[in-house]
């Protein structure tokens, strides 16, 4: 029912990704597609992941920001998976009405999208291209979880983060089984 596609290039160097994903990984309504691990040579499998897609009813992008945006390998992922004529375009209607959720981690601390900050910009300012992703698609856009200052965050807000992150699905799960 979630289909959770993790992409992370450095998955052992990751501290918040990891306690995020272990949060859920174990979920019974979840399957994990590490990214990295299937597709090591950027190769993926089209057919494969389009089949867990259509199996879902919520499709989870969970990865760290890199340079303002989604890994080199999401990226090719959104290119292939997503393709004109199955999920976007005449005829591409694969993915209308479900659910997405954007899981993200970033290096820096909250305050440093600021105006006064590094990236001088909000948050929300990197997050169209991601939204319109899902929204292109005809997916319904939840409100993302993002965590900040993931290299230094410190332990009880980390494991605070994963909890609302299991519980999101969790309700999400009930809220389908009600429904």
């Amino acid at each position: 029912m979630i289909a959770l596609i993790y992409a992370h290039p450095h998955p052992t160097r990751s501290r918040a990704n990891r306690v995020l994903l272990d949060a859920v990984c174990e979920l019974p309504s979840v399957t994990v597609h590490s990214l990295y691990d299937r597709y090591p040579d950027f190769d993926i499998d089209v057919a494969a992941e389009r089949r867990l897609l259509l199996e879902s009813q919520l499709i989870v992008w969970q990865h760290p920001i890199m340079w303002y945006s989604a890994p080199a390998l999401q990226k090719l992922w959104f290119d292939t998976v997503l393709a004109n004529g199955w999920a976007t375009g005449d005829g591409g209607t694969a993915l209308v009405g479900k659910s997405c959720l954007w899981v993200t981690t970033t290096g820096g601390p909250s305050d440093t999208y600021t105006p006064q900050g590094a990236h001088r910009f909000p948050f929300s300012a990197f997050t169209p291209a991601i939204e319109m992703t899902a929204r292109y698609c005809g997916m319904h856009w939840l409100p993302p979880l993002v965590v900040h200052g993931a290299h230094e965050i410190d332990k009880l807000a980390l494991h605070q983060c994963a909890a609302e992150y299991r519980q999101r699905l969790l309700n999400f799960v009930a809220a389908g089984e009600d429904g």
